[in-house]
């Protein structure tokens, strides 16, 4: 396997990461009312059993850049597959909530660190021309294991045996009385899979250029590259971008380099408040609010609509152009907000079916902009010998941001349900902004010539 293909096949190697991501935190959506009731949870227990793997995922996010500079993309991969791993059967056979919430941080270790290295994987490894439609196969992943999570969620919930009791065996509790364990415990197999697969990638390029490796870098770009001059281009071309600078943390304070960075902080962390967690937390508790008979069932088409968009942008990405998806996405979600709110407001006159399709209307502006978007920008916009430390910082601002959202959507749904969603369509406004004066267009540029740009300025 040489040229295009093979760069396909890397990049889908390293997008598994994004189906245990998703998997990993839409989950969670169809497990707190069976764990609430099993171990007499109050509000402050439910939202700790929630937040939990946000913890784990904010230092996942502080490590990841320094351990995949260090010790390269590939191997740090391995390690979040195996954090994985280790959580999905912990969670499956753990005797009490202490330690369901101790396996859950573990996998939350590994959501952090898959969510930086993964995209800068497939960013270094991609030609300029197709690096958009490559990475953002990273968020049609992470949209996979949502709706996966979502069907293993609704499967598991309709398939439960109210007759069984809890002292049968442990097959029988993870799916029937203690079902938290047959959700949670399902995504043991695509976590080893992960594991296993990526033995048959290799590292990184730029990551080898950078250490010094240059004739391992070298064999894998022959497989990537038509001819010696363009593998001989490459590597001129990462040597000279990151000169003898292995990188370093003061690097991120560079003139140009810390707009970049701050930039990149701002629309990760705003990104969160714009409401998409609260739908992926919260689906089934919002759905039950607004009076549905099958919240979980409309979840799950939730789930169908945000896969599906995904698999537009990842189509058009490239053609369209970032900044364009984002503006046209991000009013969209405006129109929607505003649309959900009021139908709160008026105390639901206008009618489920209102409802329903704004709620798909604003997962598919999200889908098609922010979402697909996001994780491609902030694994490009950053020079090569800063990426992973630069990636890091931003990430621990996404999760911090997903954490507050997860903590705060329950308290502002109890005090308005109208007011939260108007307050998300508020928070789009500022990310607007930012996009428009603040990041450049990177379709169609090399990491090279992004960089360029931000030192230049």
């Amino acid at each position: 396997m040489k040229g295009t293909a093979y760069v396909i096949f890397m990049a889908a190697v390293a997008a598994i990461g994004g189906i245990l991501f998703g998997y990993d935190t839409a989950v969670i959506s169809g497990t707190t009312d069976i764990v609430r009731n099993q171990f007499s949870l109050s509000a402050s227990g439910e939202g700790w059993y929630v937040g939990c793997a946000l913890i784990g995922s904010i230092i996942g996010v502080l490590c990841a850049g320094s351990l995949s500079d260090y010790i390269g993309r590939k191997i740090t991969m391995l390690i979040s597959a195996a954090f994985f791993s280790i959580s999905a059967i912990g969670c499956a056979v753990c005797g009490s909530f202490d330690a369901l919430v101790a396996f859950r941080i573990i996998g939350g270790v590994g959501i952090g660190i898959v969510s930086i290295v993964s995209p800068i994987y497939i960013s270094e490894v991609s030609p300029a021309k197709i690096r958009g439609t490559l990475v953002s196969l990273y968020q049609l992943a992470v949209t996979a294991g949502f709706l996966l999570a979502y069907l293993a969620n609704w499967a598991i919930d309709a398939g439960i045996d109210p007759s069984a009791g809890a002292d049968a065996g442990l097959w029988s509790r993870m799916f029937n009385a203690e079902a938290w364990r047959g959700m949670l415990g399902s995504e043991t197999l695509p976590a080893l899979l992960f594991l296993f697969i990526i033995f048959f990638i290799p590292e990184s390029p730029k990551w080898l250029i950078i250490r010094g490796k240059s004739s391992k870098a070298i064999a894998v770009l022959s497989r990537i590259l038509g001819s010696e001059d363009e593998i001989n281009a490459e590597v001129e071309a990462t040597r000279s971008s990151s000169g003898e600078d292995k990188g370093r943390w003061s690097d991120l304070l560079k003139p140009g380099i810390l707009v970049a960075v701050l930039a990149g902080c701002a629309i990760a962390i705003l990104g969160q408040f714009m409401g998409v967690n609260a739908v992926l937390y919260y689906g089934p508790k919002i759905f039950s609010e607004a009076g549905f008979d099958n919240p979980m069932f409309s979840t799950v088409l939730v789930g169908l609509v945000n896969f599906a968009t995904t698999i537009l942008a990842v189509f058009i990405i490239d053609k369209v152009g970032r900044k364009q998806l984002i503006y046209w996405g991000v009013s969209g979600m405006i129109i929607c907000l505003i649309a959900i709110g009021t139908y709160f407001a008026t105390g639901g006159v206008l009618g489920n079916g209102f409802m329903l399709a704004f709620f798909l209307a604003y997962v598919f502006c999200c889908a098609i902009s922010i979402s697909a978007i996001v994780f491609v920008l902030l694994s490009e916009m950053y020079p090569n010998s800063i990426r992973g430390r630069a990636m890091s910082l931003a990430g621990f601002m996404l999760w911090v941001g997903t954490y507050i959202v997860g903590q705060l959507t329950p308290v502002l749904l109890e005090w308005s349900q109208a007011g939260t969603f108007f307050i998300f369509a508020v928070m789009c406004v500022p990310y607007m902004l930012i996009m428009w004066k603040v990041i450049p267009e990177t379709t169609g540029k090399t990491l090279e010539e992004i960089e360029e740009y931000w030192t230049k300025r």
